[in-house]
């Protein structure tokens, strides 16, 4: 809830709020999250505090892998292949990828894990460790669980039915601020309408259109897809879905780098974007709201590192941001928005029990299919992992999924 104490002493919404450490909270979940000591610096890694479908089960990655099988089939097979694992965490979904692939496809993929976080010890020589996605992709760019972490500004509809920004301060209490105008209101009467009804909330998701077509430009041809919990127009929450998590556990999001601060992602507006900007003009637009998109959809800083720690030379301009790719207008297809549930099993991924036959003829293999089906049924799952949205964005390529 918020504080209209101020309102009710005659002063502006807003007043003395940057003196308090209050801000957007776009701003806070950025400096919370991506700040010198936020929480996705933590050595912990994102495994510490909650589970996503990398960790539910080796089986999400092997269903990636057989998409890049896919791609690289649309592809025509070309000599190298690229895999682009965006928020990678640890490296557990770019390293169960490689794992899962036919040595003949794993010998022309270039593995990327694209992470603010140091890379972590140990990690397959192979994958090269990016704060950002590489200049240009041909093949898989997967981003599971990304666009929730792009932070974003609340609206909130005061008294007087006006959709104000939702301030806060460092401790999670917060109150309303200016009213939303620009870009932001555009957005919200296209994509999340307020009635004026006080009390209903927002989140306001053009940081993250404007991060999907940046990084849906890199794609030079192949595949761009995002996975992450969603609403369309038609469902979204009256009351917003800004929340956090802290070892293992939902918890109120307070920025404070001390929990994981998320909120669900409009894909179907996501979708739009990817189709509706120029690559230059994404990156242009990107550039104009960086001070409050955070660390993940900011234009590289530090030098990308391999495996030995050499630095490597990022394609960037003299001052080390990385150049667009060189690539004007283009007509991309419309997107594909699906469940997960759909997506896994169109890749193979079905969760059918194995006859009880088999637990007679070989026991073994009986349990390990019956393992694999409960996996295989917490990853499709309807009320859990199952209802996550996939946005597929084919590149100079049929959708592999369609």
């Amino acid at each position: 809830m918020t504080d209209e104490t101020a309102r009710g002493a005659g002063r502006r919404p807003g007043d003395g709020d940057a003196r308090r450490g209050r801000r957007g909270w776009r701003a806070a979940a950025a400096a919370a999250l991506y700040g010198p000591e936020g929480f996705y610096r933590r050595p912990e890694g994102p495994a510490g505090h909650f589970r996503t479908s990398v960790h539910a089960s080796p089986l999400f990655a092997q269903a990636v892998s057989r998409l890049l099988c896919r791609v690289d089939e649309a592809l025509g097979r070309p000599p190298v292949l690229d895999f682009v694992d965006m928020g990678a965490g640890r490296g557990e979904l770019v390293t169960g990828v490689l794992a899962a692939l036919p040595a003949d496809v794993a010998a022309r993929v270039r593995g990327y894990a694209v992470e603010l976080a140091d890379r972590p010890a140990g990690l397959d020589a192979r994958i090269t460790w990016l704060d950002t996605p590489p200049a240009t992709v041909t093949g898989l760019l997967f981003a599971n669980e990304w666009l929730d972490n792009v932070p974003v500004d609340v609206a909130e509809v005061d008294a007087a039915g006006v959709a104000r920004l939702v301030l806060v301060a460092d401790d999670g209490t917060e109150r309303l601020g200016e009213a939303v105008t620009g870009a932001e209101a555009d957005w919200l009467a296209r994509w999340w309408p307020l009635p004026a009804e006080e009390g209903l909330r927002a989140e306001i998701g053009l940081p993250r259109d404007l991060a999907w077509a940046w990084a849906v430009a890199r794609v030079a041809r192949g595949l761009a897809v995002a996975v992450d919990y969603a609403h369309t127009v038609d469902t979204r929450p009256p009351f917003g879905t800004l929340t956090g998590f802290r070892e293992g556990r939902e918890t109120a999001p307070v920025p404070d780098g001390s929990c994981d601060i998320t909120a669900h992602v409009a894909l179907d507006a996501c979708a739009a974007a990817a189709t509706a900007h120029t690559p230059g003009e994404s990156a242009h637009r990107l550039g104009e709201t960086a001070d409050g998109l955070g660390e993940t959809a900011r234009m590289p800083r530090n030098t990308p590192r391999t495996a030995s720690g050499a630095p490597r030379s990022p394609a960037g301009t003299p001052s080390g941001v990385a150049q667009e790719p060189s690539r004007g207008a283009r007509t991309l297809p419309p997107a594909h928005l699906l469940t997960q549930r759909a997506a896994l099993r169109a890749l193979d991924l079905t969760g059918a029990r194995p006859p009880l036959a088999l637990a007679s003829t070989d026991p073994t293999a009986y349990a390990r299919a019956l393992s694999s089906a409960g996996q295989a049924a917490e990853l499709t799952a309807q009320g859990g992992l199952g209802d996550f949205g996939w946005l597929v964005q084919p590149v100079g390529i049929p959708d592999p999924l369609a």
